[in-house]
């Protein structure tokens, strides 16, 4: 039986129109710079918010209607549940989902039979990929949540902690590599620490790195070709997360020589977090050949903590494509990790925030490439940086001078070139009219 039988399948009707169950900017098949909205953006649905968020919080308990869930532990239930997410992307029109193991499936009562319950649940997810033609974009392995990781996964003071953590990555990784997954996740939500007097930050760091070594060793041992991804944050749970930001991660993955087998999955509320933009987040990790994949959602800028909500700010939308179509995004996705208000609670919320969530990278989308196709900040940039295309600046980006070199042009020469203006609230209003146009 349908858990939404009410709701069609959600149709794109354009600009003008006033419904809340169709898309007014996302068309799947419209061409941008060659591509379509599909493959540009290739839209990604997080199961654990949609289909095990339960709008708790630390006043008060859950709040959502889920008619579909009986609320048990019961892999018959969880394999229920499996179903109905399918039936909820296919009428969203969503080409890709992602999951974290232990919101797919129940744990048991032991690693054997968490196990089985997981291959239980990841034959149904088989079926309906089968079914539905969607895919999963990565899988990944909740590694926090369970007391047992109260000091951390591949981090902890524990080994046998450690060795459990690897055995549940090994799984994740079989099935996400059976399920046809383009990517596998690292999130390490407890991987770092709430005090140094009781930390040894090296060794887990190190205990981290051979980790990570370990999966690239397992992978290649499965055949599975799929992208490895980490996931910046700066804290929560832990106080320092050693994941913080990109360039902790990129400094990271250099200092292990792991740089060849990781990327980033970048979200925009954990950019906030650590004091960043979004959009400085992925420049620095496109400029170093380090971007993989986005979270799309935003925080709420008056709470300190990440709201995870979804993003409706096509200025926010506008700076991320900007970045998306500079460095592409394959094999990555845009993944909704967000979740519906608490009192959002009814079935239906999930698609209105998720079609708004849609055209809103949709718009930002086609804004992006607009602002591109008249080259409408990129020649000011180039200006800009006009003295370094000849002369002098080319003798040093050249590496052709050194201070000696230097000293004495500028000895011969006496002062600067006068500086030029850098035009910031011009360029604001530039993208502002853009967004005007649509």
């Amino acid at each position: 039986m349908a858990a939404f039988p009410d709701i069609p399948k959600v149709q794109f009707e354009g600009p003008q129109s006033d419904n809340p169950l169709a898309f007014r900017w996302y068309d799947p098949e419209e061409m941008i710079e060659g591509k379509s909205m599909k493959d540009h953006l290739r839209f990604t649905i997080c199961y654990w918010h949609t289909f095990r968020g339960t709008g708790s919080d630390p006043f008060g308990g859950g709040t959502m209607l889920r008619p579909w869930d009986d609320g048990s532990d019961s892999v018959e239930n969880a394999c229920n549940r499996a179903r109905v997410a399918f039936e909820f992307f296919e009428k969203l029109g969503a080409p890709y989902y992602a999951f974290h193991d232990r919101d797919v499936a129940p744990e048991g009562d032991s690693l054997a039979t968490t196990n089985s319950n997981f291959e239980s649940v990841a034959a149904v997810l088989k079926e309906e990929q089968q079914r539905t033609g969607i895919k999963l974009l990565w899988g990944t392995a909740n590694m926090f949540s369970h007391p047992r990781y109260m000091h951390g996964a591949a981090t902890t003071c524990n080994a046998d902690v450690f060795a459990y953590c690897a055995a549940q990555v090994k799984k994740a990784l079989e099935v996400t590599n059976d399920l046809g997954g383009e990517n596998y996740v690292f999130w390490g939500g407890r991987e770092g620490y709430q005090n140094l007097y009781n930390t040894d930050m090296k060794r887990e760091l190190d205990h981290l790195a051979q980790f990570f070594h370990m999966a690239v060793d397992y992978a290649r041992e499965i055949g599975f070709k799929g992208q490895f991804l980490i996931e910046p944050k700066p804290k929560e749970p832990t106080k320092h997360q050693y994941d913080s930001d990109a360039a902790a991660c990129l400094n990271f993955l250099r200092a292990y020589d792991l740089m060849d087998h990781f990327k980033l999955n970048i979200e925009t509320n954990h950019a906030t977090l650590a004091g960043h933009t979004m959009m400085h987040e992925l420049e620095y990790a496109g400029m170093q050949g380090g971007l993989g994949s986005i979270d799309a959602n935003t925080g709420d800028l008056m709470l300190g903590w990440d709201t995870d909500q979804f993003p409706t700010d096509y200025y926010l939308t506008t700076q991320i494509m900007l970045v998306l179509l500079k460095y592409g995004l394959s094999p990555g996705g845009v993944n909704f990790d967000a979740k519906v208000r608490r009192e959002s609670f009814e079935p239906l919320d999930l698609f209105y925030a998720h079609i708004g969530g849609m055209d809103a990278f949709a718009k930002g989308l086609k804004i992006a490439a607009a602002i591109r196709a008249d080259d409408a900040l990129g020649g000011f940039v180039s200006s800009r940086y006009a003295s370094f295309d000849g002369g002098i600046g080319k003798q040093i980006e050249s590496g052709a001078v050194g201070f000696q070199e230097l000293e004495a042009y500028m000895l011969e020469k006496g002062d600067v070139t006068p500086n030029q203006s850098g035009r910031q609230e011009m360029l604001e209003n530039v993208v502002n009219r853009y967004i005007d146009k649509f």
